[in-house]
């Protein structure tokens, strides 16, 4: 019998409107250790929706152009307006800007809840002023998500003019509230500036069971040596899916060239970055 002692508010956002592979598989492994509410971003068609519901207690696509906080708000909203957050130990808010989970979800769900603090995220970014929680995969206790000021939080989320912002005021801003209300948060793997996105193999390696979708296009395929490992070395279900999920929505000829054996591809894929970070445009 799966735990119910977890929610996991689900934030997904598809630009064609699909329930695609990808997600259907992280919710799926997500509902083995607890309910699941999923918020997309985009409209879907009922038929969407079908493929997906029976590993959620409740779904919806609709358009609301709030980013995933604003899916993180609704799925809030409607836990605490059908009075079930008391139910659980923990709240997760988590999103499908990762592909995964690569691995078996109940290892890393165990290192977070392990974590001595309110709220604990898989990844910590670090900054020169300051560090916040990556907000993809975030537990938070019971302290947090049932306390007035979390709930003002939540409900005060409202469309920002870019993604950026809402990153700015809504993913960090979730850390600096978390310990402007006397709470405690912390990470499973502590990481500074881009290191999600340039080495998710290193990431992988040490344990992270999900990879930021953005590795696939980051610096036109950069990365592709470092995808090819992980999916080589994932779950099959969970690469297959990826696998899929990735020709639809970058192409097939893209995804092609991203996983190539060729030694040549790979060199020339090598040597125009190399040249790109010369010419300062890499970060």
């Amino acid at each position: 019998m799966k735990s119910t002692k977890r929610l996991f508010l689900f934030a997904g956002y598809d630009k064609q409107g699909i329930i695609d592979d990808a997600i259907i598989y992280y919710a799926q492994q997500l509902n083995k250790f607890g309910d699941v509410i999923l918020y997309m971003d985009n409209d879907a068609d009922k038929s969407e929706i079908d493929k997906i519901k029976k590993y959620c207690i409740h779904a919806v696509a609709t358009r609301h152009g709030e980013y995933d906080f604003g899916s993180y708000k609704r799925c809030f909203i409607w836990a605490r307006d059908n009075k079930i957050l008391d139910n659980y130990e923990y709240v997760y808010i988590v999103n499908d800007s990762v592909f995964g989970p690569l691995s078996d979800p109940g290892e890393i769900l165990n290192k977070l809840e392990s974590i001595k603090s309110d709220a604990a995220g898989i990844v910590v970014s670090t900054h020169k002023t300051h560090s916040y929680m990556e907000s993809w995969f975030i537990r938070l206790n019971k302290k947090i998500f049932t306390s007035d000021w979390f709930d003002t939080f939540m409900t005060g989320i409202t469309g920002q003019p870019t993604k950026n912002s809402v990153s700015v005021k809504y993913e960090h801003g979730l850390s600096r509230t978390i310990t402007a209300n006397n709470c405690s948060w912390d990470g499973v793997y502590i990481v500074h500036n881009r290191y999600t996105y340039n080495n998710p193999k290193r990431l992988f390696q040490r344990g992270c069971p999900f990879i930021k979708k953005a590795c696939l296009v980051r610096h036109g395929g950069a990365t592709g040596n470092q995808i090819k490992f992980i999916l080589k070395h994932s779950v099959p279900d969970a690469s297959n899916a990826i696998i899929k999920t990735a020709k639809r929505v970058y192409g097939t000829e893209y995804i092609n060239k991203l996983l190539t054996y060729n030694p040549f591809k790979i060199f020339l894929r090598k040597l125009k970055y190399a040249g790109y970070k010369i010419m300062g445009g890499a970060k």
